[in-house]
């Protein structure tokens, strides 16, 4: 579990990178129970367009109206330890000067002895919600592969911010890994989405080894389950289609699993049209991003 030290930055953007808010929630539910001070912000001037991220007006405890901008922030526990440490890198994806937004976060990492990077990311991919939610782990370092036994990415096409941050960190000898979930695409109006958070907790704490928190994602992944077989079971042609999914996914699980049956789920995608995404293995493939 050294391999990405003890003082380790977890990072999750809302956004692009965040189908579902999985991985948003994930960072939330690693702020629970642990109380956290800002290290470093950014100028939101410098990143955001609030066009697209337009800031948020409300009111404060007296009933004073304010305006919260978007941010984006790195958190470290105001309670530090001699254990392995979480810091957490949230916010919003910038619309622009990635990588001056990278440069900013990846100095004061080493400012302050940060020792890894962890990537926290969920896509729409064409997987069943009644199959466990799969988790891409995967790392650019030799090192940290061969130690905890992650997948080199083949993935070649557009990124989000996560990959920008995690391809600066690498460069200044910063050991990074990234974690996606594969969240249903079909399941759209059922937001959030607990079960593709559960799973994507599991995953960083059987990597880092740190202890993380669960809450109540357990129930709330079942009923999220069930509220999407109810959906189903009214819906015929929905209720097909999951099916399908569900073969397909036990096809690729299966050890009887071969090369052949992979060409051909390859030649049915391209006969859909194809895309930069790929065919997408559960759990195998680098995330496609649309």
């Amino acid at each position: 579990m050294d391999a990405l030290g003890r003082r380790i930055i977890v990072a999750a953007f809302d956004g692009w990178n965040d189908a579902g808010e999985a991985a948003s929630a994930a960072a939330s539910m690693l702020r629970a129970d642990v109380e956290y001070d800002v290290v470093h912000s950014v100028d939101p001037e410098l990143y955001f367009d609030y066009q697209y991220t337009r800031p948020q007006i409300g009111l404060d405890a007296e009933g004073r109206r304010t305006l919260t901008w978007p941010e984006a922030k790195l958190l470290r526990p105001t309670q530090r330890s001699d254990d392995a440490e979480i810091w957490l890198l949230v916010g919003v994806e910038p619309a622009r000067a990635w990588q001056a937004f990278a440069a900013e976060f990846i100095d004061v990492a080493l400012r302050e002895d940060v020792t890894g990077f962890v990537a926290l990311g969920s896509m729409m991919s064409d997987v069943p919600h009644t199959r466990p939610i799969s988790v891409f782990a995967g790392s650019d370092n030799e090192g940290v592969r061969q130690s905890l036994g992650l997948e080199r990415s083949l993935y070649e096409g557009p990124v989000g911010i996560l990959s920008a941050i995690g391809h600066a960190s690498e460069q200044v000898g910063i050991p990074t890994a990234s974690l996606w979930a594969s969240v249903p695409h079909y399941v759209a109006g059922h937001t959030p989405s607990p079960k593709a958070t559960l799973a994507l907790l599991e995953r960083l704490e059987s990597i880092t080894g740190i202890t993380v928190p669960r809450g109540d994602l357990e129930a709330e992944s079942r009923q999220w389950e069930a509220s999407i077989d109810a959906a189903a079971a009214d819906d015929d042609e929905m209720s097909d289609y999951i099916r399908q999914l569900e073969q397909t996914r036990d096809t690729w699980d299966s050890p009887e699993a071969s090369g052949d049956a992979i060409a051909q789920e390859f030649e049915r995608y391209l006969r859909r049209g194809g895309g930069s995404d790929g065919p997408t293995k559960p759990g195998r493939d680098d995330p496609p991003r649309r």
